[in-house]
C-alpha cells in the first residue's frame, strides 16, 4: 500500500460503511425514527397545563346559582363534569378510584344563603397526587365562582358593591395536602427505574449467547423454549425485587413519602410489572441479532414510555390519541396503582382494573416471546 491518502481508499471505505448502514434497519430506523418521535410528543402530546379535567358534582338541588357555578367552571376550560352524585360517598370513590380529579360539593341550602346575604360555602375536593395536574385548575376558583354568583343574583346587586363575600371556595388538596412534588415523583421513579434495568438487562439475555455462539450449545440442551425463558427471566426477576427494596426504602428514609396502603397489595402490584417488563426485555432480544440493536429498541420504547404514562407531565394534559397510546405501556398503568396504593391507600378494589391490565401485559408479552423464539431459533 502507498500513498498517505487515496481517494480511491476512502470512497471504498464509505461504500462499504453505507452497505452495512443499509443492512442494520434497526440502527437507521433509530436514526429517523427517535427525532420524529420527540418532535411529534413535545410538539403535539406535551401540556403542562392539563384542560378538561374529569370532576364531579356533590349537589342536591339545581337551583340557578349551582348551575352558574358549573356553567363558570367549564367556561374556564379546566373541568368537566361528567358525574352529577348525590351522596358524599359516591364522590369519595371516584376520587379513590382515581376517576375525577375534583370534587365539588354545593351545599343544599346554597340559593337560601346567597339571598339572605350569608356567605356560603363550596367545598372543592382536588386529588393531589400530581400537584402540577390540579394547580392550575386550583387557582382559578375563587374569582370565577363569586363572579358567576354574582352575575346570576342580577346587575343591580353587582354595582352595589357586594362583588366580595358572595361565596367562599375550600379547597382540599386530598392525599397530598402540602402539594409536595416528591410524593409524586419519587414513587413513579420505582416504575422508571425499573423499566429502565429490567428491559436493558433481559434485552440482552438471547443476543448475548448469540454473539458468544453459546446459543448453539443452549439449543442442544434437552430444554423446551418455555424453559429456557424461564431460565433468563427468573434471575431478572429476583434482581428486580431488590430494586424495588432498595427504591422503597430510600424513599422513606430521605423523602419520607407516605405509605397508606397494604405492603402485599404492592409487592404483588410490582412484582406483576417486573415480570411484564422482563419478558418484554425477553421478546426484544428475540428481534435483535447483537446486543447494541437490543439496547436500541430498548431506548425506542423506553422515550415514549416516559413520556406519554404521565410520570414526566400530566397524563390528563395530552390528547386523546396521546392518552391512547399511553394506554399502551405497563409504566402507565402502573405509576397508577403504586400512587393510588402509597399515597391513597387504595385495595384491591381501587386498582383491580389497573392490575389487570399489568396481568394481560404477562401474558401478551411471554406468547409473543415465545412465539418468536419458535420463528427465529429453530
Amino acid at each position: 500500500m502507498s500513498g498517505f491518502f487515496s481517494l480511491a481508499r476512502l470512497g471504498a471505505l464509505l461504500i462499504k460503511e453505507f452497505i452495512q448502514m443499509r443492512r442494520d434497519r434497526i440502527t437507521f430506523g433509530m436514526m429517523l425514527g427517535v427525532p420524529l418521535i420527540q418532535l411529534l410528543l413535545f410538539g403535539y402530546a406535551i401540556n403542562p397545563d392539563p384542560k378538561q379535567l374529569p370532576a364531579a358534582l356533590v349537589a342536591v338541588s339545581q337551583d340557578q346559582y349551582t348551575r352558574a357555578l358549573v356553567s363558570a367552571l367549564e367556561t374556564t376550560g379546566y373541568y368537566r363534569f361528567g358525574h352529577v352524585v348525590a351522596s358524599a360517598a359516591q364522590a369519595e370513590e371516584l376520587l379513590a378510584t382515581g376517576a375525577v380529579a375534583f370534587v365539588v360539593t354545593v351545599p343544599s341550602d346554597l340559593a337560601r344563603r346567597i339571598e339572605r346575604g350569608d356567605r356560603p360555602r363550596v367545598l372543592v375536593e382536588a386529588d393531589a397526587t400530581d400537584p402540577s395536574a390540579s394547580s392550575g385548575a386550583l387557582s382559578t376558583l375563587g374569582t370565577v365562582a363569586s363572579r358567576a354568583l354574582i352575575g346570576a343574583r342580577g346587575a343591580e346587586r353587582a354595582m352595589q358593591g357586594e362583588a366580595g363575600g358572595e361565596v367562599e371556595i375550600v379547597v382540599h388538596r386530598r392525599y397530598n395536602p402540602e402539594g409536595i412534588s416528591q410524593y409524586n415523583i419519587v414513587p413513579g421513579l420505582l416504575g422508571v427505574i425499573l423499566q429502565m434495568t429490567m428491559v436493558m438487562m433481559t434485552s440482552i439475555a438471547l443476543t448475548r449467547e448469540i454473539e458468544r455462539g453459546t446459543m448453539e450449545n443452549l439449543l442442544a440442551m434437552p430444554a423446551s423454549p418455555l424453559e429456557i425463558m424461564l431460565g433468563k427471566v427468573l434471575p431478572s426477576l429476583a434482581v428486580g425485587a431488590v430494586q424495588m427494596v432498595v427504591v422503597l426504602a430510600a424513599a422513606k428514609l430521605l423523602f419520607d413519602i407516605p405509605f397508606a396502603g397494604s405492603a402485599s397489595l404492592l409487592l404483588a402490584a410490582v412484582l406483576a410489572f417486573v415480570l411484564a417488563l422482563v419478558l418484554l426485555g425477553y421478546l426484544i432480544s428475540t428481534m435483535a441479532r447483537t446486543q447494541m440493536q437490543a439496547l436500541q429498541l430498548t431506548f425506542f420504547f423506553f422515550l415514549p414510555s416516559i413520556m406519554l404514562s404521565g410520570f414526566m407531565f400530566p397524563f390528563r394534559g395530552m390528547p386523546q390519541w396521546a392518552q391512547w397510546i399511553g394506554e399502551f405501556f405497563p409504566l402507565t398503568h402502573f405509576l397508577r396503582v403504586i400512587r393510588s396504593v402509597m399515597l391513597k391507600g387504595s385495595g384491591l378494589g381501587e386498582i383491580a382494573f389497573e392490575a389487570s391490565v399489568l396481568c394481560l401485559f404477562i401474558l401478551a408479552y411471554g406468547a409473543l416471546a415465545l412465539a418468536r423464539f419458535r420463528n427465529t431459533l429453530d
